[in-house]
């Protein structure tokens, strides 16, 4: 577990399913996924974070806003697929739901899981990736200390030649040499 000023990155719990699946569900915030997720694709989804984290000991956390919502997104680290071709790498990733937007919410999660990746877990990078198209995951990538990597852009292999979500932009953020971030 994780806290900050104003959230916590927790491990899951069963009743985080059904708002998971609201998120999801939801065309806004899945806009830069290609997809919505139904129902079940949602459960398994949460199947594969947990088994993640057995087999990492890391992985992406629910992210509660105490007092104000019990899950308001996820946020965290995971191995990259060996079809990315930035991996081997450990990428942050987030997605909150829309409610919770434009209130730094993503910026402060995101921050404190790099946070541990680099201080728990000793990782030496940090890698972000996302449709070219999706410029709030960028400004979250910037405004937690990545750089732009354009060298390391790439067709994202999984969608289709057309798709206007395929170019994507690789972000990077070394491990701080004093530890934590700024």
């Amino acid at each position: 577990m994780i806290r900050t000023e104003r959230l916590i990155l927790r491990p899951w719990r069963d009743a985080d399913r059904e708002p998971l699946a609201a998120i999801t569900t939801d065309p806004e915030v899945m806009r830069f996924f290609g997809t919505t997720r139904a129902r079940e694709q949602s459960d398994r989804w949460l199947d594969r974070v947990q088994a993640h984290f057995d087999t990492h000991g890391f992985g992406i956390w629910a992210v509660e806003a105490p007092g104000i919502a019990p899950l308001i997104g996820f946020v965290g680290l995971s191995a990259v697929p060996d079809i990315i071709p930035c991996a081997p790498a450990v990428e942050g990733v987030w997605t909150l739901g829309s409610a919770w937007w434009r209130r730094g919410y993503c910026t402060e999660a995101a921050r404190a899981a790099m946070t541990d990746g680099f201080d728990r877990l000793g990782l030496p990078e940090i890698v972000a990736f996302t449709a070219r198209v999706n410029t709030p995951s960028q400004g979250v990538m910037r405004a937690i200390g990545m750089t732009h990597d354009a060298h390391g852009d790439f067709d994202h292999p999984r969608l289709p030649q057309d798709s206007p979500l395929r170019p994507h932009v690789l972000y990077r953020r070394a491990r701080p040499a004093s530890g934590g971030l700024s």
